[in-house]
C-alpha cells in the first residue's frame, strides 16, 4: 500500500514514476494517467504563486519563476486544500535560494505581497468615530491605547521594497529610491492598499500592533527620529480606516 508521504514525493516529482499500487482502470499500473495528473497538479500549484505573488514574478521573469516554482513546491508542498493560501513559505525560501541571491530584495518583496493576501483575507475593520481621539486630553490620549484593523501590518526592509513594489504594479509610479523602506498595508475598503512609511513611523505603528501605548509608542518612535510626525501617522491611519478603537487607561 503506498504511504500518503511516498505519494505526494512521487505527485511533486516528475523524476519519479507512479508509487506501486496506484493503478488505472484496467488494474495496470497508471503511469500516463499518473504524469496527467501529477502535470496537473504542478500546474494548478504554479498558478495559485504567480496568482499570489505577481511582482516576484515580474522582477524574475517567467522562466526564472517557473523553475523557482517547481524546486519550492517540491520543497514546500500545499498543507490547505486552500489554493489561495498556498505560498506562505516563499519569503524565507527565497532567502536561501541560490538562483536569487543577485536580487538580494526578492524576499522582502515577496514579505509585502503576501502581506497584501492577508490583508485582502482579513475581517472587516468595526467601525470607528475619529472623534473619540479628538475628543480626549492630550494626557489622556498619550495613555489610551489604539486597536488597529485585523488587516494592518508593517513590513519593513532595508530595501526600498514599497518603491519596488509600486513601480512594478503603476505604470505611472516612479523608479524607486534606494535605502531603507516600509511599507504600511491597510485594506480601508475591498482591496489592500500598501503606503510607504519612513522608519519611524513604521516603529511607531509596529509598536501600536504589539500592544503599546499610545505614548509609549511616539517615544518609541522618537527615538528611531526626533523629527518623527505623530500627527501625520495618526491621520494617515484614521484615512486608511485602520484604527478600530481607543482603550483608555482605567483611572486609579
Amino acid at each position: 500500500m503506498t504511504g500518503q508521504a511516498e505519494f505526494l514525493s512521487a505527485l511533486l516529482d516528475a523524476e519519479c514514476s507512479a508509487p506501486d499500487g496506484v493503478l488505472g482502470p484496467s488494474g495496470r499500473p497508471a503511469g500516463k494517467r499518473f504524469d496527467v495528473y501529477r502535470n496537473n497538479v504542478v500546474i494548478s500549484l504554479t498558478e495559485a504563486l504567480e496568482t499570489g505573488f505577481p511582482v516576484v514574478r515580474k522582477l524574475v521573469g517567467d522562466a526564472f519563476f517557473g523553475a523557482m516554482a517547481g524546486v519550492f513546491l517540491r520543497a514546500h508542498p500545499p498543507s490547505s486544500p486552500v489554493l489561495s493560501r498556498y505560498g506562505e513559505a516563499l519569503p524565507g525560501f527565497l532567502k536561501s535560494f541560490p538562483p536569487a541571491a543577485s536580487l538580494p530584495y526578492l524576499p522582502d518583496v515577496a514579505r509585502l505581497e503576501l502581506a497584501l493576501r492577508h490583508a485582502y483575507h482579513a475581517a472587516d475593520p468595526a467601525p470607528f468615530d475619529a472623534e473619540a481621539l479628538s475628543n480626549l486630553p492630550p494626557d489622556e490620549l498619550m495613555s489610551a491605547t489604539l486597536s488597529l484593523a485585523p488587516a494592518v501590518q508593517v513590513v519593513a526592509s532595508p530595501w526600498p521594497i514599497h518603491g519596488i513594489w509600486r513601480a512594478n504594479t503603476d505604470a505611472d509610479a516612479p523608479p524607486p529610491g534606494a535605502g531603507a523602506q516600509a511599507a504600511l498595508v491597510t485594506r480601508p475598503g475591498f482591496d489592500p492598499v500598501a503606503t510607504a512609511l519612513d522608519p519611524a513611523a513604521a516603529v511607531f505603528v509596529e509598536a501600536l500592533l504589539a500592544g503599546s501605548g499610545l505614548g509609549v509608542a511616539a517615544e518609541t518612535a522618537n527615538e528611531a527620529d526626533p523629527a518623527f510626525d505623530l500627527s501625520q501617522i495618526l491621520g494617515l491611519l484614521l484615512a486608511q480606516r485602520a484604527i478600530t478603537a481607543v482603550k483608555e487607561r482605567p483611572t486609579l
